[in-house]
């Protein structure tokens, strides 16, 4: 494979920069890459001309629209229509120019609101969706259900990939529509810089969260393009397979471990009055340690080399 021609779409993005630089570690050479002022995904007509010239081997969807609660909530349609967009057409267009492998990531979010726990691939579809982030999470269903039905149709070896909560250097801090581990360690961060008393955290601080090191995300997927095709999944009676990290921390595990990096000597107060969301979201990860993958990031290890980009990066964030 490091000989073939592979495409990221989205190799800007947290989880595009990690796979492009990842690869480049191992040797890849042969990268192709598009900014989105190049190529917009969310255009057909523009999607297939540049496969048709450039006909990549491999293609590793990392491109989406993405966003906080708030940004998920505030711009629904914008958010089902560009994801959807984006992974049908590139979809459609690597079927058409004859790819070797596909591989599409996704989100824990596709699963049911009220799933059971360890979450495992089989729970998808079986319940109602957080209504929050509703559209996006049918937009990543649909991209599943795209690759899944293009193997069964045509033998597309087409597959996705389900990470847990991802974080990681390139992450988004902007406070209001960055995701609860970035957005706390920019307010940790500023409670330093200000000299503040306390910095006030939402809800009870006991809900659940598993997270995932993009770097590990990205040696998964390196792992997957070597190691593991479509019918290794699909023979398993599954849609597409969970990737998390058994990194597991409730909300205020997580504020006092980043108080701990960034060196915050102040109080962490809880305001019970705000909600909680769902309480646990642990994915079940047999299937891809079954397979050979196995994260190996801590989730202190991790928040240190975030905060170290962070701190490098801060202005872009004013």
């Amino acid at each position: 494979m490091k000989f073939k021609k592979i495409f990221i779409a989205g190799h800007n993005g947290m989880v595009g920069s990690a796979v492009l630089n990842h690869l480049k570690s191992k040797g890849y050479s042969n990268i192709i890459t598009r900014s989105r002022k190049d190529l917009d995904l969310t255009k057909q007509d523009d999607v297939n001309t540049f496969f048709e010239k450039e006909l990549p081997d491999a293609v590793i969807i990392c491109a989406a629209k993405v966003g906080g609660i708030l940004e998920n909530n505030t711009y629904r349609a914008d958010f089902i229509y560009q994801n959807l967009q984006i992974a049908s057409n590139l979809i459609y267009a690597s079927h058409c120019c004859g790819a070797e492998k596909l591989i599409n990531l996704g989100s824990s979010c596709i699963y049911p609101k009220k799933s059971a726990i360890p979450i495992t691939e089989e729970t998808l579809l079986t319940g109602l969706l957080e209504k929050t982030n509703e559209p996006y999470a049918i937009a990543k269903i649909a991209a599943i259900k795209l690759c899944e039905s293009f193997y069964e149709q045509y033998g597309d070896n087409f597959y996705s990939i389900m990470p847990c909560n991802m974080y990681g250097p390139r992450d988004n801090f902007d406070l209001k529509s960055s995701h609860v581990l970035p957005a706390l360690i920019r307010k940790v961060h500023e409670a330093k810089g200000s000299g503040a008393e306390n910095v006030e955290v939402w809800g009870s601080g006991k809900p659940l969260r598993e997270f995932l090191y993009v770097d590990d995300l990205a040696q998964a997927i390196t792992y997957c393009l070597e190691n593991i095709n479509a019918q290794d999944i699909y023979s398993k009676d599954i849609s597409h397979i969970n990737c998390g990290s058994e990194n597991e921390a409730s909300i205020l595990e997580l504020t006092n471990l980043i108080q701990k990096v960034v060196g915050y000597r102040g109080k962490i107060t809880l305001d019970s009055s705000k909600p909680d969301g769902t309480y646990r979201k642990k994915m079940d990860n047999t299937q891809i340690s079954n397979m050979g993958f196995f994260a190996k990031t801590t989730l202190e290890e991790g928040l240190k080399k975030t905060y170290a980009w962070y701190l490098e990066n801060q202005e872009k964030f004013v």
